[in-house]
């Protein structure tokens, strides 16, 4: 295997990310949970191609890679867009606008989030076809990649609705920065009026978390965006025309691209498992995980060693020492 980094980061990406899970997915926060969802499946997609193309550029699975890139294409609107959703709610509970959050409010940010998280990349994938010159291309040590017909459709359709979306999100997330920094004394309070369960530590990280996200997406789409167009867009004629010759796979080695090309291509590749572990390190470590840990702790403790649970410690009354 010639790049051993590749594979062996992106599976330790999909493990890391899938252990704060349990106490978002209790608080019910859909937007995080689908963040989480997308890191984790783009980590074991990026993971598998890298080990069975690893060395090589063979014309292989190609329904798994037919599935993939099509994922691959979502996941690039997904992840800017849970974000987004993150960001929105952090704002509207840090306004102050809301007094007391009702059931009806929790069940239309739920099918919003949803929508946004997975209607809009489902959309996005199907519209993907019109600008799909080819079937898709295989590239050493990456695997299959999405094909795309570089032209201003192709523009509208793949890297407009993402960095729409950053944008949207730089907005909510300047104005929840403004509510906390005017809220910043008395900012427990607002929380709590808010009726969430959200608590300061976790908004902070919550809003630090989806800025980074935002950031990187920016960065993740502008770079191929600037080097793909950059040399001109090719005119989208007709359907018959673009799709002439759908089925053919391009197949690409590394010595083909040069060193800052395929430089970019390893720094968008780690992104992915390096957001994975961002997501590890702002919430693995906080008080609902370490709960959960000793959950599982105790749990195989007493169901796999069959240790007795220790008893509560009763204080001891009634006596007085001279």
């Amino acid at each position: 295997m010639a790049y051993p980094i590749l594979p062996v980061s992106a599976f330790i990406g999909a493990f890391l990310v899938l252990i704060p899970v349990p106490s978002h997915w209790r608080a019910r926060n859909y937007a995080t949970v689908s963040l989480v969802a997308w890191l984790f499946v783009l980590d074991i997609v990026y993971g598998v191609n890298a080990s069975i193309w690893s060395d090589n550029v063979r014309v292989r699975l190609l329904v798994w890679c037919d599935i993939t890139t099509k994922l691959t294409i979502g996941a690039s609107v997904a992840l800017p867009a849970a974000a987004m959703c993150i960001c929105k709610h952090l704002e509207l509970v840090a306004s102050g606008r809301v007094v007391r959050v009702t059931y009806g409010d929790k069940q239309r940010r739920m099918y919003f989030d949803l929508a946004m998280c997975y209607l809009l990349p489902v959309v996005i994938m199907a519209l993907h076809y019109v600008v799909q010159g080819h079937r898709f291309d295989i590239v050493e040590a990456f695997g299959c990649q999405p094909a795309t017909y570089y032209s201003i459709p192709g523009v509208f359709i793949v890297w407009f609705p993402p960095l729409l979306l950053a944008f949207i999100s730089m907005v909510y997330a300047s104005l929840a920065l403004y509510h906390f920094l005017r809220h910043r004394i008395t900012f427990a309070a607002v929380l709590q009026n808010s009726n969430t369960s959200i608590t300061p530590n976790r908004y902070l990280r919550l809003m630090a978390l989806a800025v980074t996200e935002i950031i990187w997406q920016v960065v993740l789409t502008v770079l191929p965006m600037y080097d793909n167009i950059s040399p001109g867009l090719r005119p989208w004629t007709t359907w018959a025309d673009v799709h002439s010759d759908w089925l053919r796979v391009d197949q690409y080695v590394l010595a083909d691209f040069l060193q800052s090309y395929k430089a970019q291509m390893f720094a968008l590749f780690l992104a992915i498992p390096a957001s994975s572990l961002l997501f590890f390190i702002f919430f693995g470590f906080g008080e609902q995980a370490v709960k959960d840990y000793r959950h599982i702790y105790d749990w195989i403790r007493q169901k796999v060693f069959r240790q007795k649970a220790n008893a509560p410690k009763i204080p001891k009354s009634g006596m007085m020492l001279r």
